[in-house]
């Protein structure tokens, strides 16, 4: 089994993923670690690799992470093709947050218009394929935030939710997400080629 390591640490977002998907991409190794040193790299090398089709193993070294993904014949990577062509045509709408308010002027008015804002979407039914929050959006997806119940009703019901890793690792919440993926540049950039309508708050 061909074996390869990959040292990452200290790449700020998005380059850790880059670089796996590069190697991946052009070697096809049967077995790939790669070596970071925060949770959210950690997070997105794993879940970008059971995309590509790896069981991926996490062992914790000191203050870093060894993500050890091997091959497999990755059912779940078939069934989600088989998914995304069934969407073909279909309306995905994705509504990018970048604050914990809606507006400025007054911030408790802005934290209670963003309040109704998600418990609202779930009006837009399956059209709502997906929540990207970046910034100071990523503290609605902690569990003091008054939004934390709305946004988990909205997973729930089937849409996706991303939560940027470097912006919970800037505002110290990486340990307290409490909804959604931790997601990287890589991922937003996919995802907004993706949609067929991007709303951004």
């Amino acid at each position: 089994m061909s074996e390869s390591q990959l040292e990452c640490q200290g790449l700020p977002c998005p380059q850790p993923v880059l670089k796996c998907k590069e190697f991946i991409e052009t070697k096809a190794p049967a077995k790939l670690s790669v070596v970071v040193d925060n949770e959210a790299a950690k997070e997105n090398i794993s879940r970008f690799m059971a995309t590509q089709g790896y069981d991926a193993v996490i062992e914790a070294k000191g203050d870093e992470f060894i993500v050890t993904g091997i091959k497999n014949d990755c059912p779940a990577c078939e069934e989600m093709s088989e998914v995304e062509i069934a969407d073909v045509g279909k309306h995905k709408v994705l509504v990018f947050i970048a604050s914990d308010v809606i507006g400025t002027g007054d911030d408790e008015l802005g934290g209670k218009l963003m309040y109704n804002l998600l418990l609202t979407l779930k009006e837009m039914g399956s059209d709502l394929w997906r929540i990207v929050m970046v910034n100071g959006g990523v503290k609605l997806a902690v569990p003091d935030s008054p939004c934390m119940e709305e946004l988990q009703k909205l997973e729930k019901a089937g849409a996706s939710i991303l939560v940027c890793g470097t912006c919970l690792e800037h505002f110290g919440l990486t340990a307290s997400r409490g909804v959604g993926d931790v997601t990287n540049m890589l991922d937003i950039v996919t995802s907004f080629q993706l949609a067929t309508k991007t709303i951004r708050i």
